[in-house]
């Protein structure tokens, strides 16, 4: 039996002492890239999500905590109705199981990104940050270490050259000075279309938001815009990040605005690469690497843009470091 398998029986027990109805089902909603999972408690028209988070792996403390940020600021995060931190787990409010990602689509996408734009707009506005995790320059560059680290040394065993390393050196410090000099406001962190929901009111349910932090005010947007299953045009990414500048009201020039985004969108990217390479070599999870083309070419398009990026553009042209080979 898996390790985590053998949590099922006291899910089970906590779920038999937390309710009292009667004929309770329990059905697994999802797991993700982390050691969480979820699952769907049923009776009748009722229904409950349980977060299983077992505690040598996970801390339920920062998604409490979170959720009340959320909440208190008066977005949709779900309740927490009951919890056992000791054994990692919780009852939350069942938000349903729509989710954005297959309603967003060319046709559909202004529409629809108008109540995350809201959202984020709050992120920005109204959600407390005090005492929130900051955004660190370590830990952007942890972050952008997971890429030369597992992508290109344990994936591809294509490091960087010694004259290359300087080049990759010079575009994390310019990445990171860019994220450190935006305006620093409550960050989801992984805020994209599979990470809202849509509810009854239009109002999106939030989740999957436990490592928020206090950081960059463009990194929820880019995250939502250089989406991990869709591609936009490079007009309507601009776009909606003008739109977006436009909806703050922010003193920040038009061009500087999209190069900030532009750059943080990289550094995210860089990331998410590294991470899924991570995943399928260290935590044995599959799937991930047929990932990793888009996110690749969302760097490129990135790198070309900019000729202070020149060197290391150059480097990951070689066709021996591309996801293709």
């Amino acid at each position: 039996m898996k390790p985590l398998d053998s949590r099922i029986s006291l899910i089970q027990k906590t779920v038999e002492n937390w309710l009292t109805h009667c004929d309770l089902t329990m059905s697994m909603v999802a797991g993700d890239a982390s050691f969480r999972r979820y699952f769907r408690i049923q009776s009748g028209t009722d229904s409950w999500i349980i977060m299983d988070a077992p505690p040598d792996k996970e801390d339920c403390t920062g998604f409490i905590d979170v959720t009340s940020r959320l909440r208190d600021a008066g977005l949709h995060a779900p309740e927490v109705l009951k919890a056992d931190l000791e054994n990692g787990l919780l009852l939350l409010e069942d938000l349903g199981d729509i989710q954005y990602k297959p309603l967003i689509n060319p046709e559909s996408a202004d529409s629809c990104f108008q109540p995350l734009f809201s959202a984020m707009a709050a992120f920005v506005k109204s959600v407390n940050t005090d005492s929130l995790a900051k955004y660190s320059y370590r830990l952007l560059q942890t972050e952008l270490d997971l890429f030369p680290d597992w992508y290109l040394e344990q994936h591809k065993q294509q490091p960087f050259l010694i004259t290359e390393q300087l080049a990759w050196e010079q575009l994390c410090n310019r990445l990171i000075i860019s994220a450190r000099e935006q305006r620093q406001v409550f960050v989801h962190r992984d805020f994209h279309s599979c990470n809202v929901l849509k509810t009854d009111n239009n109002d999106p349910g939030i989740i999957d938001y436990q490592d928020a932090v206090l950081g960059p005010i463009t990194y929820d947007l880019v995250s939502l815009l250089w989406d991990r299953y869709i591609s936009w045009p490079r007009a309507k990414i601009t776009g909606w990040c003008e739109q977006f500048r436009q909806q703050l009201e922010l003193d920040v020039p038009t061009d500087e605005w999209q190069r900030q985004c532009d750059f943080m969108s990289l550094q995210r990217n860089l990331k998410i690469i590294g991470i899924f390479a991570r995943l399928h070599y260290r935590d044995q999870k599959s799937g991930y690497l047929e990932m990793i083309p888009r996110f690749w070419d969302y760097c490129m398009d990135i790198l070309g843009r900019y000729p202070e990026f020149e060197g290391v553009f150059q480097a990951l042209s070689e066709s021996r470091r591309g996801p293709g080979n």
